[in-house]
């Protein structure tokens, strides 16, 4: 099992936009001889770049994504409970917990406190291993942060072994079983998220956040661009992913 997840990790990195041109333009160099062959591999890297970098290229590749799932202002009745898919964060000296998390994971978290404050005693489900990189778990900074948000600490439950999104969802399904709950990830992460989830037998409500799209200048080419783009291709690698191991 740790073999096929460390496998999975290196080869969506190897496919992201960045690695993926870089090997472009390596095969080109390889191949430079083949002028017909190179120049053809270079064009390629070029537009692919251009295209990931635009925000035309972003809205492309986000947009049935994003636009699945609205987002959630309907209040909580009964039973109360708010999951938050994990993302990152560091190890930073003098840093609060909020300081220290990934801008993903912020995002997460304030919809999650938001969504608590739609029931009454809500509780937090924060998840997330520390990556090997990390002192702390995820789902402990996660924690932490929350409680710097305001939230009562009795209130949180942590899940701070699981690594990815099956993970997750199998951990929840020990915690809660059958009983509803509201699921919050990003916008692009929510329809392999709840796919995931459902499929565990378990009974989300999507509440999306961080969405990625935005309405700018087609033609305008950013970093951010670049980075918008790679979380997409993340996500229909991941559910590209999860079909084949359905099939298989």
């Amino acid at each position: 099992m740790d073999i096929m997840f460390w496998v999975k990790k290196v080869v969506s990195q190897g496919i992201m936009p960045i690695p993926f041109i870089l090997l472009l333009l390596v095969i080109s160099f390889l191949v430079w001889r083949r002028r017909s062959m190179a120049k053809y591999l270079v064009s390629c890297a070029f537009f692919l770049l251009l295209f990931l970098s635009s925000q035309l290229g972003v809205n492309t590749l986000v947009r049935q994504l994003e636009s699945a799932y609205p987002i959630n202002s309907t209040p909580i009745t009964g039973a109360c409970f708010v999951m938050v898919l994990g993302s990152a964060h560091s190890d930073i000296q003098g840093a609060t917990a909020v300081q220290s998390l990934s801008a993903v994971a912020l995002a997460r978290l304030s919809e999650g406190v938001r969504q608590l404050n739609l029931g009454q005693e809500c509780k937090l489900i924060v998840s997330g291993w520390g990556g090997e990189l990390t002192q702390v778990s995820h789902a402990e900074m996660m924690a932490n942060a929350a409680v710097e948000l305001g939230v009562d600490k009795r209130r949180i439950i942590q899940f701070p072994l699981a690594r990815d999104t099956i993970e997750e969802a199998q951990y929840l399904q020990w915690e809660l079983g059958e009983e509803p709950f509201r699921l919050v990830t990003s916008a692009t992460h929510m329809p392999r998220a709840m796919a995931i989830f459902t499929a565990k037998g378990l009974h989300p409500e999507a509440a999306p956040t961080d969405f990625i799209g935005r309405d700018d200048f087609w033609w305008r080419l950013t970093a951010d661009n670049l980075v918008a783009s790679q979380r997409a291709i993340h996500e229909y690698i991941g559910r590209l992913w999860l079909w084949l191991k359905t099939v298989s």
